[in-house]
This record gives C-alpha cells, sequence and structure tokens, in this order.
C-alpha cells in the first residue's frame, strides 16, 4: 500500500459514496487507476465493506454506555464469543491495562440497559466491570 492508497481510504472512511470521478478528481489520477486501486483494496481484504454512519442525534432516544471488562485467566474468546451473540453489544476491543475487553453497549431504555448490564455480568469469566454511560460526542 503506498501514499495513494492511504488517500484513497481516507477520502472513503470520509464518504464512502464519493463517485469515481470524484475520487479521481481530488487524487489527481486518472478514474481507471481509482478503480483499479479500489479493486485490488477490496481483493486484498484491506476494504472488507462499506456502511452508513448516523449523528448521534438521529438515535436521541438510544442509551450508549461503555463497559471495561476483566475477564478471568484465559477465558476472553469464550468471553469474546458471549458478547458476539448479545444484541445490545455494538462493539467490541481486546484492550492491555486494566480491562482486558471494552464493550460499547446499546439499549432503548433504562430498564433495557439495567436487564443488559445483568445479563453481561452473568457470563462466566467475567471478573470484574464497569461501566460508563455515554452523555454527549465531540467530533475531534
Amino acid at each position: 500500500m503506498n501514499d495513494t492508497d492511504r488517500q484513497l481510504l481516507a477520502l472513503l472512511r470520509d464518504d464512502a459514496r464519493m463517485s469515481v470521478t470524484a475520487l479521481a478528481r481530488k487524487l489527481r489520477v486518472s478514474r481507471a487507476t481509482v478503480q483499479n486501486r479500489i479493486a485490488r483494496l477490496e481483493g486484498g481484504g484491506i476494504i472488507v465493506g462499506y456502511t452508513v454512519r448516523l449523528k448521534p442525534e438521529a438515535e436521541a432516544h438510544r442509551i450508549r454506555a461503555w463497559m471495561g471488562i476483566a475477564v478471568d485467566g484465559n477465558k476472553a474468546a469464550a468471553v469474546m464469543q458471549a458478547l458476539r451473540g448479545d444484541p445490545n453489544v455494538h462493539t467490541l476491543h481486546s484492550t492491555n491495562g486494566r480491562w482486558d475487553i471494552l464493550a460499547e453497549l446499546r439499549a432503548d431504555s433504562l430498564e433495557q440497559f439495567d436487564r443488559v448490564l445483568g445479563r453481561v455480568r452473568l457470563i462466566p469469566g467475567i471478573a470484574a466491570s464497569e461501566t460508563s454511560i455515554l452523555l454527549s460526542t465531540h467530533k475531534t
């Protein structure tokens, strides 16, 4: 991957619906070059899909939180598998430091959020957890 590929990926991260013509114009390369690079990045598994990002306000009634999870011994894989199956677990990250796993949780109400916390805390292999509700999001 070279600088043009990295610039192309940055443009696609910002707007995955940008036309090939617009990408070519911004990168100062031909349309064929952009099409070939996208095909190569997709074929090589660098680009694995495209998605929609919503403004946080679009889900104004959703409760979001980060949960730090400490895992007993070598049970991280089993805990991750259990968390993947929960519809209220939005993202999972393995980390180092105090917490082994960071999970983003989402719920539609405080009552549902309480049930999610209870369910997650019962997963075998979780030694401890700490949850922080996200109050607002700011772009950096």
